[in-house]
């Protein structure tokens, strides 16, 4: 049965042109917002917490600081409205998920960045 899934995942799901990105990146996602008949584009810039699942079922979670608050976001990597997602900084970090991100403030919450 999972093996069933996974195929029909890969053959009819359409497959995203994304970059390569990964915990402690920052990065700005674009999407598609639709209220009425309207559609606009807005942003998300944050950085990234976490990817979680593989193939069509991906999701990465973004954590942004709305003035003092903490807003996080989760993203499925084949939502539809998803137009484009821009790597502004690659994060050095030691851990796939950085939880612990979400407990520190002020200079303790940079990250150090990987010059290429």
């Amino acid at each position: 049965m999972n093996s069933l899934v996974k195929f029909v995942q890969d053959e009819f799901v359409a497959k995203k042109d994304i970059p390569e990105f990964g915990a402690g990146d920052t990065i700005t996602v674009y999407y598609e917002i639709r209220e009425g008949d309207k559609k606009r584009t807005q942003f998300f810039k944050g950085v990234v917490l976490q990817r979680k699942g593989s193939g069509a079922s991906e999701t990465f979670t973004i954590r942004k600081m709305s003035g003092t608050v903490g807003v996080e976001r989760i993203f499925p990597i084949n939502l539809p409205a998803l137009q484009k997602i821009e790597v502004n900084k690659r994060g050095k970090v030691r851990r796939a998920r950085i939880y612990y991100f979400r407990g520190l403030t002020g200079k303790k919450a940079r990250i150090k960045e990987v010059r290429n």
